[in-house]
């Protein structure tokens, strides 16, 4: 045991080691949205020189339209996607060469909020009521599921499509209760509003665990070397961060000064114990359960086999 220790521990030196003697090698990061607390680990890493002791330039890229991550990385306009596990079922089932290398947030943020003072108290009480919501596909079978555990259908309930203004359409009465709002986001906001919210949580409520977030590439680059420092050097912010979190969110809001406020900095903390500390590692059986729960929801038309969308690199 001693020795396989020793043994990775030298790995993972070598892999952080400085590389001074040649130019540091570029890789492109297409976030998923604007640069949020969700992406700490990544900016830690930069902020610290994690990803130039390792020879990498890498660049965070905000996207200018969301849905088109995967189809541009896809086509080789960036090296690294941030992605979502649930979607990328539904990248594959369309052809999309994508693979997950690595996981960034390794639980569902997902949830269905209601008003803390509200008479909504369990999900059973949405029945006749008005839930809001942003986009269609996954959100419609969790919201079935978690209705289903309590002998409800989305039959049951009235959806009306909110255009991503979800927190004001809840405190507004516009509706009873919102779907896809993330917990480490949208009930701060909320509370800072001065409206207490209740959510309900979807792996609580019959949905299979999943990644919120995970990294993503083309197939053709599974064996590219600059993917395993790029996960070391996050692996090693992840854990600093756990370790530190006070001094991670100096160096956040040193990089980005205009997140310095109340929203993001509870975002920041409350997000802490969601990010992957291995997150090369895979799940396959968490995989392979979720690909079951998008086939049974009729999402996909075949659960793929966890070796078909995901990768575990070394």
């Amino acid at each position: 045991m001693i020795r396989i220790l020793l043994a990775s521990f030298v790995a993972l030196a070598g892999a952080l080691a400085p590389v001074s003697s040649q130019a540091a090698d570029k890789l492109t990061v297409l976030l998923e949205w604007f640069v949020n607390p969700d992406h700490a680990p990544m900016v830690v890493a930069r902020e610290q020189g994690l990803f130039a002791a390792t020879g990498l330039d890498v660049e965070l890229i905000p996207p200018s339209d969301p849905s088109a991550v995967p189809r541009l990385v896809s086509a080789g306009q960036a090296d690294i996607g941030i992605h979502y596990q649930p979607n990328l079922y539904l990248d594959h089932e369309a052809g999309l060469p994508l693979v997950r290398f690595g996981t960034l947030v390794e639980t569902p943020l997902n949830t269905v909020t209601v008003l803390a003072d509200g008479p909504i108290k369990s999900l059973k009480d949405l029945k006749g009521k008005k839930v809001g919501f942003s986009v269609t596909g996954f959100e419609d079978a969790m919201l079935k599921r978690m209705l289903a555990s309590e002998g409800l259908s989305n039959d049951d309930v009235e959806l009306i499509n909110v255009n991503f203004s979800l927190s004001p359409s809840l405190i507004g009465g516009k509706v009873d209760a919102t779907l896809g709002g993330f917990r480490n986001f949208e009930l701060t906001q909320m509370k800072l509003e001065g409206h207490q919210g209740r959510a309900f949580f979807p792996e609580e409520h019959g949905v299979p665990a999943y990644d919120e977030l995970i990294f993503v590439t083309r197939r053709d680059l599974a064996e590219d070397g600059r993917l395993p420092r790029f996960l070391a050097a996050v692996e090693q912010a992840s854990i600093f961060i756990t370790n530190h979190p006070q001094e991670a969110w100096q160096l956040f809001i040193k990089a980005y000064p205009n997140l310095d406020d109340e929203l993001n900095r509870t975002a920041f903390f409350d997000t802490l114990p969601r990010f992957a500390k291995r997150p090369a590692a895979l799940d396959r059986m968490r995989y392979a359960r979720f690909g079951a729960f998008m086939q049974e929801m009729g999402l996909i038309k075949t659960a793929p086999s966890p070796e078909d969308i995901a990768i575990e690199i070394h």
